[in-house]
């Protein structure tokens, strides 16, 4: 079965432009011309990924991001013809997968839609979790218990650490901002900054690296973090 691509932009040309790509590239697409319709027809058909333009009249990207992102991990791919690097990062941290800027390339489109789908597919066919226990490869964390574990060794997190490698490895590929992480990690509106954030991921790195994952978080310079290689090797 082929995947279904939501295409939103206000733009007739662009929608006709992305659309014949993506149906060259075998994929069946469908179109809406503004947030709201976009949002209609997520909800009467569903759509495996979502191809975002951010400037659009009547509800622009970014409010839709949010509002899909209530809803569910539908994936995203922001369009924006503006190339300001504050709208990539606020998308990003909304829960966008990916941010291509105008005028593109419809191959290198299609290209990212593919990877996109191919992470996407990736995380489904991980184990689900159970009971509160969350698999991802050789990386194990037991809530209940509040135990981690890499290939079978012990890593001894703290409460807080645990948390943000839970929150990580929850949606893996998709970049956290501090603010979102401080809003998991820390309840009841206890104020910290950034550099607490930043010392509790090089511990958590620090830890896992001693049992063989040196690459447990990735960052990603302006925006935030994201869970790394659990493949990789000291």
């Amino acid at each position: 079965m082929s995947h279904r691509i939501l295409v939103v932009d206000d733009d007739p040309h662009i929608r006709d432009v992305i659309c014949f790509a993506l149906e060259k590239a075998g994929m069946a697409a469908s179109i809406a011309q503004d947030g709201v319709e976009a949002l209609d027809r997520l909800e009467a058909d569903g759509a495996d990924l979502v191809i975002l333009d951010i400037g659009m009249p009547e509800m622009d990207g970014l409010e839709v991001c949010r509002r899909i992102r209530k809803r569910g991990d539908t994936p995203i791919l922001f369009l924006s013809a503006r190339s300001d690097e504050i709208d990539r990062i606020i998308g990003l941290e909304l829960g966008g997968d990916d941010y291509v800027t105008k005028p593109f390339s419809p191959r290198e489109l299609v290209a990212r839609v593919g990877a996109i789908l191919k992470r996407a597919k990736t995380i489904a066919a991980a184990p689900a979790e159970q009971d509160g226990v969350l698999q991802r490869g050789p990386l194990t964390l037991d809530a209940p218990r509040f135990q981690a574990e890499f290939s079978g060794q012990a890593v001894p997190l703290t409460a807080l650490e645990f948390a943000i490698m839970r929150m990580l490895a929850a949606r893996p590929g998709i970049v956290f901002s501090r603010d979102r992480i401080m809003d998991v990690a820390y309840a009841d509106n206890v104020h910290v900054s950034d550099r607490t954030i930043d010392s509790h991921v090089r511990n958590i790195r620090a830890k896992f690296a001693s049992v063989g994952c040196p690459s447990v978080i990735d960052t990603v310079h302006g925006v935030g973090f994201r869970l790394g290689d659990l493949g990789a090797k000291a």
